[in-house]
């Protein structure tokens, strides 16, 4: 690869803080924070046609070739860096730009020793390679385009994903994150093309900045066991939850506590906030006792009952099953961090070196 073509883009990883399993009904809001972790991305464009990726968790480089406008031939082990480069090849080829050979390698610090926490690795390796194939095409997007191009290459594999990790990854710090129609973006760009859809309204999507608490410092802990969110959020689905009378009731508690924690942040109330997110936890329990989902593994509760006996307030972040914790916890009270570590330590819970991330995908 020439090292003058080589762009280089970083995305972090995230963490829920309000609104899991909600924020994937369409119009539906969530907080998250990016993390100050990350994966890079490498790109470059090469004479030779085809597309090798290399990856940190990859044994040997893969390569593929265009077949239709897809990439074949690879062995399928990154098959989120592939979909980025799908979507952009598709943008390119829609402006009559040629699509050259490609150099694409990933590494990150999401994951030690192929162990993943649950930190949004997927979202941040999207972004990540939709930003760096991009500029090494010569197109420098907006951070608007970027999410939208990164939420159509998530929805070739998945479209039932809220896409909340793929916002933090590219806006950074807090957010507050409104989930589109993922269906109707994935059907809109196979009517219109990418460019269409980049054009066109997305009903509902909306990222709003938050600030950060005034008071509070964010703790995460490593429950010792990986989940997956597809795979929970799937298994909900199969519940035939969805327009139940109990459905609704979750969709309006979580509507109501991430609004208030939303304006807990802006008010710069962190009482208010540790109540919100307290609520959460209690609606996320309510819901694992209903559909038996197994969200709070022993763990997990060990880590919120932890945060909570030193009048913090903590929860699972994300789908739950595993993965990891959050707790927000008085940034002046040295003491109260000590006794969380030791009853997280007693349990199997991990703390993680993870801090908020001002900063979203950047070169």
């Amino acid at each position: 690869m020439s090292q003058a073509r080589t762009v280089v883009r970083h995305a972090p990883g995230k963490l829920y803080v309000a609104g899991e399993y909600a924020v994937v009904e369409p119009g539906h809001q969530a907080v998250l924070v990016a993390v100050d972790r990350q994966v890079t991305v490498r790109a470059g464009a090469v004479e030779r046609p085809g597309v090798v990726i290399t990856s940190d968790l990859l044994a040997r480089p893969e390569r593929y070739t265009f077949e239709g406008g897809r990439l074949g031939g690879g062995a399928g082990g990154v098959p989120h860096v592939v979909a980025a480069v799908e979507t952009v090849a598709a943008l390119l080829a829609e402006r009559g730009l040629p699509v050259p050979g490609l150099e694409v390698s990933v590494s990150s610090t999401l994951h030690e020793a192929g162990t993943k926490y649950g930190l949004g690795s997927s979202g941040a390796v999207t972004v990540a390679a939709v930003a760096a194939v991009a500029a090494a095409c010569g197109l420098e997007l907006p951070a608007a385009q970027r999410l939208r191009l990164a939420l159509l290459a998530s929805a070739r594999i998945d479209a039932g994903g809220s896409g909340g990790d793929l916002a933090a990854s590219t806006y950074g710090g807090w957010i507050a994150y409104r989930a589109p129609d993922r269906a109707f973006v994935k059907d809109l760009a196979r009517r219109r093309g990418v460019q269409g859809a980049l054009d066109a309204d997305w009903p509902h999507l909306q990222v709003r900045r938050l600030p950060s608490p005034r008071a509070l410092s964010l703790h995460v802990g490593w429950s010792g066991s990986p989940a997956s969110t597809t795979e929970l959020v799937a298994a909900l689905g199969r519940r035939a939850w969805r327009g139940t009378p109990s459905h609704e009731t979750f969709l309006a508690a979580s509507a109501d506590f991430v609004t208030a924690a939303i304006d807990a942040l802006e008010a710069g109330d962190d009482a208010g906030l540790l109540q919100q997110i307290r609520r959460s936890r209690q609606e996320l329990a309510r819901l694992d006792d209903e559909v038996g989902l197994g969200i709070f593994t022993p763990a997990l509760t060990a880590l919120c009952d932890a945060a909570e006996s030193v009048g913090g307030a903590a929860k699972p972040s994300g789908a739950g099953g595993g993965d990891c914790g959050i707790a927000l916890l008085d940034a002046g009270a040295a003491h109260h961090l000590a006794h969380v570590h030791q009853r997280w330590a007693a349990a199997g819970v991990l703390p993680l070196p993870v801090a908020a991330a001002s900063e979203g995908n950047r070169p």
